[in-house]
């Protein structure tokens, strides 16, 4: 007898199964009979709703599904013209930026910059939408993505949103003539299915992982909402940089710092395919932002309110050439940076990408499939940290096999 042949149904209930899945929707873009929803965790995961409806335009499915789905496979980029840092990726071209318009730069998580474009770029005309997140208007503790085309929806959705949402299986999200914000497996897996002559306008963001969304509605519960209050708005941070976690009802408004709500309640719930990520600075996209702290004497992140600013990185001649236009329109206020003062204020982008090989294998002996990941060093980094890579292998290990055993059982 011949082998089965493989299908995309069960190729994607693998990824999921060895927790790779990263939640980003883009194998929605190969079947639209599948759909991403929460799993009982919290968790945006793909599930079949109806038979399949929808093959890509060439090629084999599989295949597609293969080589861009980032629970399999994500390569490292090196675009024409770039430089690759360490451990930021490949640069253009780099700045410090925030929005000119103030009202702008304090509306965003993090200076207002991919807000500031995303309105330009819609309301000029430039992209017919820029697909991004923002909070459902059915239920604020949920995030739905959205196809923004005017100033107004740019504002809306202004501000991270740290819990599940799939941008990448919008229906516009591989619309050339259009824009996408997401987070850099989503940009990934876009890139990888649309290629680089047809992809839309990749933008992205320094991402350190997706919380579960349980975690937004404990936090939000402990704060002191009803369980019969509905949430009318919610914002993780912003309106100031950092911001607050804000939950509005119709009876009360609940806050608490960034701090207390990444640190204590959503950061612990961060998916697992996320601690096993090459990639927290979108190195797929076109062009990223991420916060670009101010440090304290020791070096450390200062999380005091402030007026918001961005590293703004240029991936691609094409990031750099939106920069510059941007400015030119006076949309975006730049000046020079330098990467290695923004690696001292990202310690967790620079401590996963060094200890990332130990992970990788510490899951793979506990029998865990891991993702293929190519062109990131990683195995120079864990020669330069044996001592960090082995204990990065060792805990990995043990902690699988617990989740496993507690599986089990």
């Amino acid at each position: 007898m011949g082998r089965a042949v493989p299908t995309l149904a069960a190729e994607v209930a693998r990824v999921v199964a060895a927790g790779n899945c990263s939640g980003c929707g883009a194998c929605v873009q190969l079947d639209r009979g599948l759909e991403m929803q929460l799993d009982p965790a919290g968790r945006s995961r793909p599930v079949p709703v109806q038979l399949s409806t929808r093959r890509p335009p060439a090629g084999d499915v599989v295949a597609a599904f293969d080589r861009s789905c980032p629970g399999r496979r994500v390569d490292a980029q090196a675009p024409e013209g770039s430089v690759r840092h360490d451990l930021l990726g490949p640069v253009v071209a780099a700045w410090e930026a925030w929005a000119t318009d103030p009202d702008v730069r304090h509306a965003g998580s993090s200076g207002g910059v991919l807000t500031a474009l995303t309105a330009w770029l819609a309301s000029t005309g430039q992209v017919d939408q820029v697909v991004g997140a923002q909070a459902d208007p059915t239920d604020a503790t949920r995030t739905v993505a959205v196809a923004v085309t005017d100033r107004a929806g740019a504002l809306v959705a202004a501000g991270s949103r740290y819990a599940p949402v799939a941008n990448a299986a919008h229906p516009a999200a591989l619309d050339p003539r259009g824009a996408v914000v997401g987070k850099p497996c989503e940009v990934s897996a876009l890139r990888a299915l649309a290629g680089d002559t047809d992809a839309p306008l990749l933008m992205s963001f320094f991402c350190a992982g997706v919380p579960a969304q349980t975690a937004t509605t404990d936090l939000v519960r402990s704060l002191g909402v009803g369980d019969g209050e509905r949430v009318t708005d919610l914002r993780y941070r912003g309106r100031g940089w950092p911001g607050e976690f804000t939950a509005v009802t119709e009876q009360q408004t609940v806050r608490t710092s960034y701090d207390e709500s990444w640190g204590r309640h959503l950061g612990p719930t961060t998916q697992w395919r996320c601690k096993l990520c090459p990639d927290g600075t979108g190195e797929s996209a076109d062009l990223v932002a991420g916060d670009f702290w101010h440090a304290d004497d020791r070096g450390y992140p200062v999380f005091a309110d402030d007026a918001g600013r961005s590293v703004l990185i240029a991936r691609t001649r094409r990031g750099r050439e939106l920069v510059e236009r941007a400015v030119a329109a006076g949309v975006l206020t730049v000046g020079p940076v330098d990467l290695d003062a923004v690696v001292a204020v990202q310690p967790l982008q620079a401590d996963r990408r060094r200890t990332l090989a130990g992970r990788l294998v510490g899951n793979a002996l506990a029998g865990r499939p891991v993702p293929r990941y190519r062109g990131f060093g990683l195995l120079g980094r864990a020669w330069r940290s044996p001592r960090d890579t082995l204990r990065a292998a060792r805990g990995t290990r043990a902690r699988v096999r617990r989740e496993s055993s507690r599986a089990r059982s």
